[in-house]
């Protein structure tokens, strides 16, 4: 029977299994925010290999010295509860929504590169390129407006003004070329529904 024990008795106090995870949680909230966005976004392998190895790091103060069943339930239960009540805080209150979530942050702007942004949110201009390759931009020059969001996703705004590829001209010239024909056919119908009417 010790093995039912070990399973299902906390070896600590109750109200201490549900303390570690809510500090915890609130520890991580509050780091994340003041690392900022980029932490979100993982835009380097460094960055990612922080996130991967936080929650192994923060493990044991979470669980303490209690590997018990319900010691798991207990503090997943209460980050479960913790996590829904900020997130219903945080929405219902914008004033703190503005501080945990953050703001979009303009990192280009009518093509001109925020060098201020992009050290508030420790983001080189390799960096930025790289997303931008990412989202089939080849060079900043094409981009017209580029924001981190709260997430820390960035999101690309193409100039009016740039030539796009080859394969992309292809493609809108038989699409041009496509709707003609259904302009075409859609006008040979109705024409025939003219006679037989």
């Amino acid at each position: 029977m010790d093995w039912w024990a070990n399973m299902f008795q906390l070896s600590l106090p109750l109200v201490e299994k549900i303390l570690r995870p809510i500090i915890i949680y609130l520890f991580l909230v509050i780091g994340l925010r003041i690392a900022g966005k980029r932490e979100l976004a993982q835009l380097n392998p460094f960055d990612l290999v922080v996130l991967l190895t936080i929650s192994n790091t923060v493990q044991n103060a979470i669980i303490g010295n209690d590997n018990s069943l319900t010691g798991g339930v207990v503090g997943a239960v209460t980050l479960l509860l913790v996590n829904a009540g900020v997130v219903h805080l945080v929405h219902r209150n914008p004033q703190i929504n503005a501080w945990v979530e953050g703001k979009t942050e303009f990192l280009v702007q009518d093509g001109i590169i925020n060098h201020m942004s992009l050290m508030r949110e420790d983001i080189s201009e390799e960096e930025l390129l790289t997303a931008a390759r990412k989202n089939g931009f080849e060079s900043l020059d094409h981009i017209k407006e580029a924001t981190i969001d709260a997430n820390g996703s960035i999101s690309f705004v193409m100039k009016p003004d740039v030539i796009v590829d080859n394969n992309q001209q292809e493609i809108l010239a038989r699409l041009l070329e496509l709707s003609q024909e259904v302009k075409s056919l859609k006008a040979e119908i109705a024409h025939l529904g003219q006679k037989s009417a």
